[in-house]
């Protein structure tokens, strides 16, 4: 009888995209048992209309050169190419869509993040479309968490993941090109040779 596909899709803005993200999908397919992890960077992502987000194409671009190496690893174009906002239970209702029903789909996202579910589009779509696995630092109360899940009646299936690496950020690589400061060990070569070449995140850019 063959098995039902476990899919992790890697949802973010990926702006840029840094070894957190890597180090987190890579720890997802491995502990979740997962037969590909999915990079899906937003197209118009409508949680940072009132932040400057660099054009969807770069972030593209940048995910499958930070991506390429890993044969576990993929990309999308699915929210790059919808038109409109960016809502994740269309996402993944087009993932269902793609794949069959009998796939099971993990969202991986970070544990901030997934506090919000509630306040995401259609939440209890959401819940029936995928479990979600949230990345967090080492030393997160985790039954805490768990706790406050429980708490707040949210009936999504959760799963937690400890992240090392978590700690970087694209805000502050992004602040770090602005100000001229090294980025190297914070994310792929090849993605920071992208964002020199095309001089992303500079002030005059």
């Amino acid at each position: 009888m063959r098995k039902k596909p476990r899919i992790g899709i890697m949802g973010g803005t990926f702006d840029p995209i840094h070894y957190g993200h890597l180090v987190t999908a890579e720890e997802a397919l491995v502990q979740f048992n997962l037969d590909r992890v999915v990079f899906m960077p937003t197209g118009n992502p409508v949680r940072k209309t009132h932040e400057r987000v660099s054009d969807p194409e770069h972030r593209y671009n940048m995910t499958v050169l930070a991506t390429a190496s890993n044969p576990d690893f993929e990309v999308s174009r699915l929210e790059v190419d919808r038109p409109g906002p960016t809502y994740t239970v269309a996402t993944l209702e087009a993932m269902h869509a793609r794949l069959g029903l009998q796939a099971e789909l993990f969202f991986i996202t970070g544990a901030d993040a997934v506090f919000d579910i509630l306040t995401w589009k259609d939440p209890e779509r959401l819940a029936e479309l995928t479990t979600f696995i949230a990345a967090t630092r080492p030393g997160y109360d985790l039954e805490g968490a768990r706790a406050a899940y429980t708490e707040r009646g949210l009936a999504a299936r959760v799963e937690f993941v400890e992240v090392p690496a978590l700690a970087i950020s694209s805000t502050d690589i992004r602040r770090r090109v602005i100000e001229r400061r090294p980025v190297r060990y914070l994310l792929p070569e090849n993605v920071a040779a992208y964002i020199e070449k095309h001089s992303l995140y500079r002030e005059d850019s």
